[in-house]
């Protein structure tokens, strides 16, 4: 699917920038996992935790247990 969205020139937005808002709200909101987040913006799983500080979103307690997992069998 392909949204197009007209934003007024002066927020002087990159359409990446808009995209990558977008997946952080849906992650947000428990629409998507992280994995499914980060393999959308083309970047590593921790990439896009570290991402979500930028936009203040805290890690949801699942992703939270997940990462705990991951780093234990690591």
């Amino acid at each position: 699917m392909k949204i197009v969205i007209n934003l007024p020139d002066e927020l002087k937005l990159k359409e990446e920038e808009v995209k990558t808002a977008a997946i952080v709200k849906l992650y947000e909101l428990g629409k998507i996992s992280s994995g499914k987040a980060a393999k959308l913006l083309g970047i590593s799983r921790i990439e896009f935790l570290d991402l979500l500080g930028k936009y203040k979103v805290q890690i949801s307690p699942d992703t939270e247990e997940e990462l705990i997992k991951d780093i234990e069998n690591a």
